[in-house]
């Protein structure tokens, strides 16, 4: 599918305080490095992706975003925006005055993150122009009655956990697992959408903004479909009906919280909708698919960087929102904490607002005994934090309405770019420690039945809830060691960002220090650690872990993947993702660092993405089958 962008006239009222997004050809930017071989891996850091938000206020947001410069375009309309357009006009438009005072990777990451999507996705990204077209499209098969990794966390308890008939692999077989096949996403700079297998497809979002269809033997690819923006977490695949000969949908959402529905045979959408409207809102985390409905999770980077006082800061909120999955209808949405309203206005005379954040970074968790929805929160970003901010909350699954809600962490107002070098009115006056909930909960039913909802903080500490007795605390205990000297990002927390897994014993967390620990369900108790950054202490482990029988599986910023004996926690596999690979779609690709996704395991093959521009990860644009051929 083609979208075409209107862009509005070139206005002249503000001169150089605003960009010129229509006019002279497009200045041509120059090629990433990133996905030729034999250079060096190009890094996140400050060139990472989420840094183009930080330059975008520093240069820009004193007039777009700002009333007393009417003329402006606001950063919604910019939102809009090719990264083409928005890189010419930093370069030899009307703000290549702005943009002379950009590094190259500023100007590139900033067109990245206001449009979304890398610069040339557009172009390349599509199936068509792709030489492994599958031979034929045969029916798909019910996605229920076979192997399946659907969505986020296996099923909708998101315990992340494979049976061993689905797997199709024992901890014997794992030492054996080859590389079979890769696929190399065009211009990609991170592989963070988790692949979804199912009827013997997978289905795979990327950062340009491309969807895929591609057998999962092979990888052949059978569809694509272009999205408004980047696309990440996980894709889940259900039924729908009164759509013709439409079965089953595909659904997910966007950088731009764009939600839809495509025909997963197919790839045609079958509709589109919004969940939310604020110009720096994004979807993160899978939406989960459940009864005939896709729940979405809404996020913000406004807590990136919102620390410059030419900013309002601060107006953007966490929240979920059901959509019905045959024709994209909104059933409800609930906000994890109530409106904003003005506060006061700093020395600049910009206003600001409270109440702010409680992102919701991952997918969430269905409840069908209690026909309940569980899911994290994020940090708040102004003060008073809200007390639904860093906490698990539960809601109808039918009406939205609030249930429960638990908090982990009180008064943890949190802004990026504050701290001692910044002074900002902006910034909380007492900043919290940044311990978001990123992680989805684990719902899991004891052997004697008593039923637990797991959830992690980013210093460690692991909660076990009563479900059915409203979020009652059943235990909490601290499954990482301290952070080695040095550490800094996710190993400077030294703990749980995106998630673990759990069997009918224990639940195993990958830490951001680095390592693996697996903790009984019943008590808490720690059953073993094992460090995998002896050498390395800046390598984190903060990727969601993913289990089969005896097995536990985890990636590293590194780039490697880790196969570990549930048992006692030795390592019995082991494969190093961050090099050049050779794709059978012929694009060129390379595999980097490997955060917020783990592997799916699904009919004796193991699927993963390398590569995340983010947080000072390593770039990289490939997806990775093994197989025991």
């Amino acid at each position: 599918m083609k979208r075409t962008l209107h862009v509005a006239a070139l206005l002249t009222a503000a001169g150089a305080a605003y960009f010129a997004w229509t006019g002279s050809t497009f200045a041509q930017a120059p090629p990433a490095n990133p996905q030729a071989k034999g250079k060096q891996q190009a890094k996140g850091g400050s060139a990472g992706t989420e840094s183009g938000w930080a330059a975008f206020q520093t240069r820009c947001m004193g007039c777009h975003g700002n009333a007393a410069v009417p003329a402006a375009q606001s950063p919604e309309q910019i939102r809009q925006m090719t990264p083409e357009r928005i890189y010419a006009a930093l370069t030899t438009g009307s703000m290549k005055t702005q943009g002379d005072a950009l590094s190259e990777d500023q100007r590139r990451m900033l067109a990245t993150f206001m449009s979304a999507r890398p610069l040339g996705s557009l172009a390349e990204g599509s199936a068509a122009n792709m030489p492994n077209h599958c031979a034929s499209n045969p029916p798909m098969t019910d996605p229920a009655a076979g192997p399946a990794w659907n969505g986020w966390g296996v099923d909708t308890s998101n315990a992340r956990f494979q049976s061993a008939k689905n797997a199709g692999l024992t901890a014997a077989q794992v030492p054996n697992l080859k590389l079979k096949w890769a696929f190399g996403v065009p211009t990609g700079l991170s592989a963070y959408n988790q692949p979804t297998i199912v009827s013997g497809r997978v289905f795979l979002g990327t950062d340009t903004g491309y969807v895929y269809s591609l057998d999962a033997k092979t990888g052949c690819v059978y569809w694509s479909f272009q999205t408004k923006a980047a696309v990440r977490g996980a894709l889940s695949v259900g039924p729908v009906k009164g759509k013709g000969s439409t079965k089953y949908g595909v659904f997910f959402g966007d950088f731009r919280t764009y939600v839809y529905g495509l025909d997963a045979q197919t790839g045609q959408q079958i509709w589109s909708s919004r969940a939310d409207d604020h110009f720096i809102a994004r979807i993160t985390a899978a939406p989960i698919f459940h009864d005939g409905k896709v729940y979405v999770p809404v996020s913000s980077s406004e807590e990136f960087q919102a620390g410059n006082p030419d900013y309002a800061c601060c107006t953007s909120r966490g929240s979920v929102v059901a959509f019905d999955a045959s024709n994209g209808e909104r059933l409800w949405k609930t906000y994890v904490m109530d409106e904003p309203k003005p506060t006061r206005k700093n020395s600049k005379g910009v206003q600001l607002y409270a109440p702010a954040g409680g992102s919701v970074w991952n997918s969430p968790t269905i409840d069908t005994k209690l026909n309940a929805i569980y899911f994290g929160t994020g940090d708040a970003e102004t003060e008073p934090a809200a007390k639904t901010s860093d906490a698990v909350m539960a809601l109808d699954l039918k009406t939205g309405k609030e249930l429960w809600h638990y908090q982990i962490q009180e008064n943890d107002a949190f802004m990026g770019g504050c701290g001692p070098n910044n002074k900002s009115e902006n910034c909380p006056v007492n900043p919290g420690p940044d311990l978001d909930i990123g992680n989805s909960p684990i719902l899991k039913t004891m052997p004697d039945g008593k039923r637990i909802l797991l959830t992690a903080a980013k210093d460690g500490r692991v909660f076990a809830l009563d479900p059915d007795k409203k979020g009652a605390l059943l235990w909490m205990t601290n499954a990482a060691p301290p952070p080695p000297p040095g550490a800094t990002g996710f190993a400077r927390l030294g703990g749980i960002v995106w998630g673990g897994a759990a069997d009918d014993r224990n639940v195993y967390y990958g830490l951001g220090s680095g390592g693996m620990s697996a903790l009984k369900l019943t008590t808490g108790e720690k059953v073993w650690y094992t460090p995998l950054a002896k050498d390395t202490p800046r390598v984190n482990n903060a990727a969601a872990v993913s289990a089969i029988p005896g097995v536990a599986f985890v990636a590293g910023s590194d780039g490697v993947l880790h196969a570990l004996s549930t048992t006692d926690g030795k390592i019995i596999w082991e494969y190093n993702t961050a090099r050049d690979f050779d794709t059978v779609n012929k694009v060129p690709a390379k595999g980097g660092a490997i955060n917020s996704i783990g592997p799916t395991i699904v009919n004796g093959m193991v699927f993963i993405g390398s590569g995340y521009a983010v947080s000072g990860g390593n770039f990289g644009n490939v997806l990775l089958a093994f197989s025991l051929e």
